[in-house]
């Protein structure tokens, strides 16, 4: 059907729809008609409004009643879904919405009776036993978007395979296919029901089973002072409630970020890798002198860390070396405490810093890559736990996500708090900042620096640019860059070792310099990953800034 065919169906489903859609100019109403809103492996995500291109009602229940029809179809018995959703607008009503589309077609629902974070749907779904899961959020995006991942039975954000197979139910039903079911007749069959409180209290014991040495907890826990801010979104109540209970005394929430704000109004992003998201965080710091300053993204996934450096300013850290700092205490600590498993494994993604491996293999502990997106950290997870071969440590990728344990299988932000506080305490109790733990790490592994460029391309013409781009680099890459020359050009979309085929080109320069190009798969963006080393800071800084302006003039952005 054409996009202004389309269009007039849209205007006769319902009164507020019609009233946004009417008067709109033709390119507005292309942008908004000219495809479906796309579902993959990260769900569906987009600015929220009316049209097939929009998230709304709509976009939601046809994508619910695609998920019903695939979960029946694997002749499953007693099929059940949990629901979880963050604290965007719409959210409570798109969760509610898809719970009673999945009700009217016969599967259960369990559904969290307010707010909470990403990976505490990927706990229930798990702890209850659920076929799948749907948690409604759009991450860390600007307040115009919205969006609806799946998860399937193992917690871990749905395959390739999966999302394949959702795909073609939802692009096979018409909007009249849809059925849906009033909310008490859902409740008096006992269809739709809410998540026990207990669920919520399994996992907080299990994230409190996470802490690696209770004897730094036990030793900081009365003068540790943390500032932490939510950013208006989920991590505020499960936050708190581990650090209290472990024993933290002094953890001071920034009040007017502190409360669900679909609007976000104290940021432009709510993304923990803003700077500017933490100016209140850091004015509290200052007066309180606090020695940590954690911050959670809307569906607490992901967690950005504040620290003082050297000249009393603060820093946000990136993920890479949240990261590596991390990867370095969990290890030197479980090695001390004689709690190391054997068979114990790292995994990182491909556009993570390779100083995780230097720090992996100077414990003798293996490290694995697997391609961008922690789903892919989620698979090897299982994987280990089917083949019972390797025992799973710590996985972060640079996008502020971070994990240990094996109960959730999506990037943690309750888990990664508690962990970070742990963290400074033991370089608290050394006479150090988290700062100088990270400039101790570069002087024993070498100076690792990373940057990315992540390039919006919006509406049809943007995203025949991201595909010239990457044609580009894959038919006539550079032979040099910044007067190095490239030594390899590895393209994912052929398979490289055993990762699974993906739309990902990187360019290997001949000191070990990595340049990677990956489109985004649920925004319309294309990202540039540069990773170098250096003799020291100054130099890895300039090379990896002389590196990002040669390669993107060359890619004329």
């Amino acid at each position: 059907m054409e996009y202004m065919d389309m269009y007039k169906k849209w205007l006769e489903f319902d009164e507020d729809t019609r009233k946004e859609l009417e008067g709109l100019d033709e390119k507005e109403i292309m942008e908004r008609f000219y495809k479906e809103l796309e579902f993959g492996t990260g769900g569906l995500r987009g600015i929220i409004g009316a049209g097939t291109n929009r998230m709304n009602v709509y976009t939601v229940r046809k994508a619910t009643q695609g998920l019903a029809n695939y979960i029946k179809k694997q002749g499953i018995e007693n099929p059940s879904v949990a629901i979880a959703y963050d604290s965007r607008l719409y959210s409570d009503r798109f969760a509610k919405e898809a719970a009673l589309i999945l009700n009217a077609n016969g599967i259960k629902t369990y559904m969290y009776k307010e707010l909470r974070p990403t990976p505490m749907l990927s706990f229930a779904v798990r702890n209850l036993k659920s076929t799948a899961g749907i948690v409604i959020t759009a991450s860390h995006n600007p307040k115009q978007y919205n969006g609806y991942k799946v998860y399937w039975s193992d917690g871990g954000q749905v395959t390739e395979e999966h999302a394949e197979g959702i795909l073609k139910e939802i692009t096979s039903i018409d909007y009249s296919d849809i059925k849906t079911m009033e909310f008490d007749k859902a409740v008096d069959l006992g269809l739709f029901n809410y998540i026990d409180d207990e669920v919520e209290k399994d996992y907080v014991e299990l994230v409190k089973g996470l802490t690696v040495n209770w004897d730094v907890v036990e030793r900081v826990k009365d003068t540790l002072k943390v500032i932490y801010t939510p950013l208006h979104g989920t991590g505020n109540k499960p936050v708190r409630r581990v650090l209290e209970e472990i024993g933290y005394k002094n953890v001071y929430v920034v009040k007017e970020q502190e409360n669900p704000d679909p609007n976000f109004s104290t940021v432009k992003y709510p993304n923990p890798e803003e700077h500017e998201v933490f100016t209140r965080a850091i004015e509290m710091a200052k007066e309180l002198e606090a020695d940590l300053i954690i911050g959670t993204d809307p569906d607490c996934d992901r967690v950005g860390v504040v620290v003082k450096n050297k000249e009393g300013e603060y820093v946000v850290l990136t993920g890479n070396q949240t990261g590596a700092l991390l990867t370095h205490y969990i290890l030197e600590n479980l090695k001390a405490t004689g709690k190391m498993p054997e068979n114990g494994v790292v995994i990182k993604t491909i556009v993570t810093t390779e100083m995780a491996r230097k720090i992996a293999e100077s414990f003798d502990v293996e490290i694995m890559d697997v391609l961008t997106g922690f789903k892919y950290i989620g698979e090897k997870i299982k994987e280990f736990e089917e083949k019972k071969d390797r025992k799973f440590i710590f996985g972060f990728e640079e996008s502020y996500g971070y994990l240990a344990g094996d109960f959730v299988r999506d990037k943690d932000g309750v888990i990664a708090s508690m962990l970070i506080c742990e963290m400074a305490g033991f370089y608290k109790l050394k006479g150090m900042s988290l700062y100088e733990g990270l400039m101790s790490l570069y002087e024993k592994y070498g100076y690792f620096v990373e940057d990315l460029k992540s390039v919006t391309l919006e509406g049809i013409e943007g995203s025949q640019r991201i595909k010239e781009i990457m044609e580009m680099l894959r038919m006539e890459p550079p032979r040099d860059i910044a007067g190095i020359k490239v030594k390899e050009v590895k393209d994912y979309l052929k398979g490289i070792g055993d990762l699974p085929k993906s739309n990902v080109v990187q360019i290997i320069l001949e000191d070990e310099s990595i340049i990677t190009a990956r489109p985004s798969g649920t925004e319309p963006k294309i990202k540039f990953y540069f990773a170098v080393k250096g003799k020291d800071n100054a130099e890895a800084k300039d090379k990896v800034k002389r590196i990002k302006d040669e390669f993107l003039k060359h890619v004329k952005l």
